[in-house]
């Protein structure tokens, strides 16, 4: 599979701006993001790259006064591992229960819940705030024997975590193959052999049994246009978590939940970034 590698500089230059940036490049078809001296670098396949799409989305950017320019090349092969070694990728603690780390890691701390990934391009190391916000609320719930469906999997660290809580059974999809190949990786790299990783979108949902508890960490507008799939998946009394949108949104993610027969249970935030809980009513 090819990838594109966009470095996009913008000015000024800060986190709110670059998660900005990461949040309206998700929208376009980018999948993978690494914050780069003076603004970000991003990825994506090169079959699903629309110039127009980005220039528009740039054109609409939604903060003032942000002067964005890119530049692209066709990504070369790389040990990615070794790049997140070398430039970003630490071991990280959550809830100081769950421990994310890499093989490469020495010495990493001791957790309730250990797991081990290697993201080549799948990028899911569990530092962005919509990852965290996920995994807080796995380590709240019951998961003991439910069955559960990741949607937008990556490199399948929640899928990993709600199996070590005891979740089962488990189905995780995404519709990068790159991903599909990574959490079957990362799945072994924890011992687990009972997950069904599949290739696809939403429309790989029918005729599937329903399930007891969803997450869905995509973004905004897939998350709109699918809901009313994983709803459709969901038994009655089932619990769907959602992530990958800013805090304006829950407002919009609340209302159409809400018109499916979806009852909201709560939200949480980290730096401007949110997730909900929600659950179909009996």
């Amino acid at each position: 599979m090819k990838y594109l590698e966009f470095i996009f500089h913008t000015n000024p230059c800060n986190e709110a701006i670059t998660d900005v940036l990461s949040a309206v490049l998700g929208e376009t078809g980018f999948e993978s993001f690494i914050e780069s001296e003076g603004g970000l670098t991003a990825y994506v396949q090169q079959n699903l790259f629309n110039e127009r799409a980005v220039k528009e989305a740039i054109a609409c950017f939604p903060i003032e006064k942000v002067d964005i320019k890119y530049s692209w090349s066709e990504a070369e092969d790389k040990d990615w591992n070794e790049e997140w070694e070398k430039n970003f990728f630490q071991p990280i603690i959550i809830d100081n229960r769950c421990v994310i780390h890499s093989t490469f890691h020495h010495d990493v701390p001791a957790a309730e819940y250990d797991i081990v990934i290697n993201p080549q391009m799948a990028f899911g190391t569990g530092h962005h705030e919509t990852t965290s916000l996920i995994i807080s609320e796995l380590l709240e719930a019951n998961l003991t024997d439910k069955s559960l469906l990741d949607m937008g999997c990556g490199t399948s660290i929640l899928t990993i975590l709600a199996r070590m809580r005891g979740a089962h059974p488990i189905t995780a999809i995404d519709i990068d193959l790159w991903c599909v190949n990574n959490s079957k990786e990362n799945l072994a790299l924890n011992g687990i052999t009972d997950v069904t990783v599949e290739q696809g979108d939403a429309t790989s949902l029918k005729g599937k049994e329903p399930f007891d508890v969803v997450i869905a960490n995509i973004n905004r507008n897939i998350l709109l246009n699918d809901m009313e799939a994983y709803v459709t998946c969901m038994k009655l009394g089932a619990e769907l978590y959602m992530s990958g949108f800013y805090t304006q949104d829950i407002p919009m993610i609340r209302e159409t939940a809400e018109r499916l027969g979806l009852h909201f249970v709560h939200n949480k935030e980290k730096n401007n970034w949110a997730s909900v809980k929600f659950y179909k009513k009996s």
